[in-house]
C-alpha cells in the first residue's frame, strides 16, 4: 500500500488539542521526578540498603510489565481517553497510599545480615511504599497510551516534531519535579510535602483528562498488513473512521510479525537496560560517595532535564530538518554513551559536562526512537505495539534497576562503564536503520 502524505486525512495536528496531552505527560514525569530525588534517602531512613532501593525502584516497572500491554490493548478497543483516565486514577490512589506510609511507625518486620545482600531492615512503611509503587506501575500504561494517542491525531510528516514536543513536556516534569522535591523536602516536614504535592498534581491530571482531553477518532481493529520496507511503513495511508475499536486480539507473536517492530523492541529494551543501571547506581553514588544532599541531587537532575527540554525543542526541530532519524539515533546514542564514562572519576566539572552530554544525546536520540517505532507500527495497532514496547522497557527496567544496585555494590563506578557499553551496542545496532532507509 502506498500513498502521498498529502492525502493523510488527519492533516496538521491542532497544537491546542494536543496541549492537554502534553500537560498529562508533564504531570506524569513531574511525579516521577519528585520521587526520584528523595526515594534513596527514604529507603535508607527506613532501614534499607542499595539492594532494597533497587528492589523498590524496580517494583514500578515490574508491575507496569503486567499492566501496560493490557492497557494498550484496551485503548485500542475502548478509546485512549478512558484508559488514560484509568491510569491517572491509579496513580492518584498510589500517591494516597504512599502519603499514608509516611505516618506509619517504622516497625521492624525482618532483620537481614548477609555477605551477598548486605545488612538491612524491612520495616512496615517500606512494605506499604512497595504496595503503592506496585499499584502505580500496574496502572502505569499512560506513556504508551499517550504515544498511541499522539500517533492517532498526527500526520506522518509532523510526528517526529510532535514527539519532540511531548519529550519537552516530559523533561520539563523532570526539571520541576526534582527541584520541587528538593525545596519542599528541605523543610521540617521532610518527604510529606513533596508527596502531598505529587498527590495534588495527580488530582489535576484527572481533571484535565475528564474536562480538556478529547477522544481521538477510532479506527476498526483488523489484521495488520504485510510490509516490505520502511517506505511503505512511512508512506502508508491512514483511514479515518468512527466505528468502535474491535477485532482480533494482537498477541506478542503478532507484534513480532510486523516488519521491523521486533528490531525496535530490542533497541527499546537495551536503552532502558542501560538507563536503569544508571538510575539506580547514580543516586547511590551521589548520596554515599559524593555525599550529596537531596537538594543537590535534585538540582543535578533538574539541570539535565532543563537542557534536555531545550534540545528536544528548537535544537531537535532544526536537526530533524537536516538529518534523518537514523543519523540522529546513532549520533545521539554515541554522545549519550560518552556521558556515562565522564561520571566515573567523580569530578564535579566532569559530572556537569556529563549532564550536557546526557541532555544532548538522549534529547536527540529518544524522540527519534519513538517516531520510528510508531511508523513501523502503523495506524491500526498503535496502542498494542506501544503497550508491548512499554513492557519491553519495563522488563529492562526491572533487570537494570536490580543490576544497578548490585553492580554498584560489588564494582563501584564500573557500573557506569557497563551502562556505556550497552548504549554503544545500541549505536552499533542502529546502523541497520540506515540500511532500511537506503532501501527506500
Amino acid at each position: 500500500m502506498t500513498s502521498d502524505l498529502r492525502n493523510d486525512p488527519r492533516g496538521p495536528a491542532d497544537q491546542k488539542a494536543l496541549f492537554p496531552l502534553y500537560t498529562i505527560t508533564f504531570i506524569g514525569t513531574l511525579g516521577f521526578g519528585i520521587i526520584l530525588t528523595f526515594l534513596v534517602f527514604l529507603v535508607t531512613d527506613y532501614g534499607g540498603n542499595a539492594l532494597v532501593y533497587g528492589l523498590l525502584a524496580s517494583t514500578y516497572p515490574a508491575f507496569q510489565l503486567l499492566g501496560a500491554p493490557l492497557l494498550g490493548r484496551w485503548s485500542d478497543i475502548y478509546g485512549r481517553k478512558k484508559i488514560l483516565l484509568l491510569s491517572q486514577l491509579g496513580t492518584l490512589a498510589a500517591w494516597v497510599i504512599f502519603l499514608a506510609a509516611l505516618f506509619i511507625p517504622a516497625t521492624s518486620l525482618l532483620d537481614v545480615e548477609s555477605r551477598l545482600l548486605g545488612s538491612f531492615v524491612v520495616t512496615l512503611p517500606l512494605i506499604v511504599i512497595f504496595f503503592a509503587r506496585a499499584l502505580d506501575g500496574l496502572t502505569g500504561g499512560n506513556v504508551s497510551v499517550a504515544n498511541a494517542y499522539l500517533a492517532d491525531v498526527t500526520s506522518e510528516e509532523e510526528r517526529n516534531k510532535n514527539y519532540g514536543r511531548m519529550s519537552v513536556a516530559s523533561n520539563l516534569g523532570y526539571v520541576f519535579g526534582p527541584a520541587l522535591a528538593g525545596a519542599l523536602g528541605a523543610t521540617v516536614y521532610g518527604e510529606v510535602l513533596p508527596v502531598s504535592a505529587a498527590l495534588f498534581i495527580s488530582v489535576l491530571g484527572v481533571l484535565i483528562i475528564i474536562f480538556l482531553l478529547p477522544e481521538p477518532g477510532a479506527c476498526m481493529l483488523q489484521d495488520h498488513p504485510v510490509r516490505k520496507d520502511i517506505t511503505k511503513v512511512i508512506g502508508q495511508e491512514h483511514k479515518e473512521c468512527n466505528a468502535p475499536r474491535q477485532g482480533k486480539k494482537l498477541a506478542l507473536r503478532d507484534v513480532f510479525r510486523i516488519e521491523n517492530v521486533p528490531f525496535m523492541l530490542v533497541l527499546y529494551f537495551l536503552i532502558f537496560l542501560g538507563f536503569n543501571i544508571y538510575y539506580t547506581a547514580f543516586p547511590i553514588f551521589a548520596a554515599v560517595d559524593l555525599e550529596w544532599s537531596p537538594a543537590e541531587l535534585g538540582i543535578y537532575f533538574s539541570v539535565i532535564s532543563a537542557m534536555m527540554a531545550f534540545v528536544q525543542g528548537p535544537v531537535l526541530a532544526r536537526l530533524s530538518a537536516r538529518y534523518t532519524e537514523s543519523v540522529l539515533i546513532i549520533a545521539g546514542g554515541f554522545i549519550l554513551g560518552l556521558q556515562f564514562l565522564l561520571i566515573m572519576p567523580g569530578d564535579t566539572y566532569l559530572l556537569y559536562l556529563a549532564a550536557v552530554f546526557f541532555a544532548f544525546g538522549n534529547g536527540v536520540m529518544w524522540p527519534c526512537i519513538l517516531s520510528v517505532l510508531s511508523k513501523f507500527a502503523g495506524s491500526i495497532y498503535q496502542g498494542s505495539v506501544q503497550g508491548f514496547a512499554m513492557s519491553a522497557g519495563s522488563l529492562a527496567s526491572i533487570l537494570g534497576l536490580l543490576a544497578g544496585g548490585l553492580l554498584y555494590t560489588q564494582l563501584g563506578t564500573t557500573a557506569f562503564l557497563i551502562a556505556a557499553l550497552i548504549i554503544f551496542f545500541v549505536v552499533a545496532l542502529s546502523f541497520r536503520l540506515r540500511w532500511i532507509e537506503r532501501g527506500n
